[in-house]
């Protein structure tokens, strides 16, 4: 407790004395600016994914935030808006499980007025019910995490024994909700999910959905990560386009993870996710606001750098504005590109703490 203190007091010292923003548009040491902001509202999830919280770690004796630890939505609200005032031009809502933390769509309300592209990522086994409330709130668009079609194979992987029809009901819940068009991600690992890629991807085909495969990786220090249990996104795309003739398209926009895919007949697209196999550092434009009110520049930080001791010290916006931007123009991160069999085993923050 002594140490965690003494850190939250160098960071603060250290926010104090950082330069004032200067106005011009943030870029790190390598040049990235910064334009997509994700907030983790909750630590806490109600599946136990083994490459993500898996129950041996996260079982019922596991130490979650307090209540008064976590972040308000006032809060979050006010860091939002300065960060859209530094160039965020997304802010995507993620966990743990966002959909577990209370009232979430007041959050939402409260964002919309920045006019800038809200998004949410989560399990889907709570969005049946809320889909709509969401977008009243503002929401514009949803994320899935959808691993496998295979009802057995999806509940060991979420260990929590939920049905794979429910976050599929709660798919076509956020499409009538105009939450639209949906992205399902599935976190591939060979030999658990990797037989089911032709599934999904003829499941969401032709509606008007994207199927978006992604690397299992070495994110957190407890899921037991692999270079083995790796299925590269290339082998992904072959298996795919070996059924249905794929061809590459271009990015949406600058700093977009997925590398995207469409059908040559028509029906859609999909997306490939390379964290290992094909780094996107070089581009990456994320800074990360962690449940408890601390940043991370990079999804394999080991350290995170304190802003709710300024939020609740009393800072004004300016101070805050610039210990932000003092953050993101120190950001040297590029874990992808230097990953080694050493570097994967070093501890690293939970994706449940950050979001993924």
């Amino acid at each position: 407790m002594v140490k965690k203190v003494i850190a939250i007091r160098k960071q603060t010292r250290a926010a104090e004395a950082a330069p004032a923003h200067d106005g011009r548009v943030l870029a790190d040491t390598r040049g990235r600016p910064m334009r997509d902001l994700r907030i983790s509202v909750t630590d806490r999830c109600n599946f136990r994914c083994t490459y993500c919280m898996p129950r041996e770690v996260f079982d019922a004796n596991y130490r979650y935030l307090q209540h008064d630890a976590i972040l308000s939505f006032e809060e979050i609200a006010r860091l939002a808006r300065i960060f859209v005032g530094l160039g965020v031009e997304k802010i995507r809502l993620t966990g743990g499980e966002p959909l577990v933390r209370r009232d979430l769509h007041q959050l939402i309300s409260l964002l919309k007025d920045l006019k800038v592209e809200i998004t949410l990522t989560t399990n889907g086994s709570l969005l049946a019910r809320q889909a709509e409330k969401l977008a009243r709130a503002g929401l514009n668009r949803v994320t899935v995490s959808l691993d496998s079609l295979d009802d057995a194979t999806f509940r060991a992987m979420n260990d929590a024994d939920f049905p794979v029809d429910k976050v599929v009901e709660g798919i076509e819940a956020a499409h009538a909700a105009g939450l639209a068009p949906i992205k399902i991600n599935s976190v591939i690992k060979r030999g658990v999910n990797d037989d089911g890629i032709l599934r999904i991807a003829e499941r969401w085909r032709g509606t008007g959905h994207i199927a978006r495969f992604i690397e299992f990786m070495d994110v957190g220090s407890t899921n037991g990560w692999r270079m083995d249990d790796v299925v590269p996104s290339a082998e992904i795309v072959r298996r795919i386009s070996a059924r249905w003739k794929l061809e590459p398209v271009g990015a949406n926009y600058a700093g977009e993870v997925a590398e995207r895919w469409r059908y040559v007949d028509g029906a859609g697209e999909i997306g490939v996710i390379s964290s290992v196999t094909q780094a996107f550092c070089s581009n990456c434009n994320r800074m990360r606001l962690s449940t408890d009110g601390s940043l991370y520049t990079c999804l394999f930080a080991q350290s995170g750098h304190d802003l709710k001791a300024l939020l609740r010290g009393g800072a004004g916006d300016d101070a805050i504005r610039d210990s932000i931007a003092a953050v993101w123009r120190a950001r040297d991160d590029r874990y992808s590109e230097i990953r080694t069999a050493e570097t994967s085993n070093k501890p690293k923050v939970e994706m449940s703490y950050i979001g993924g």
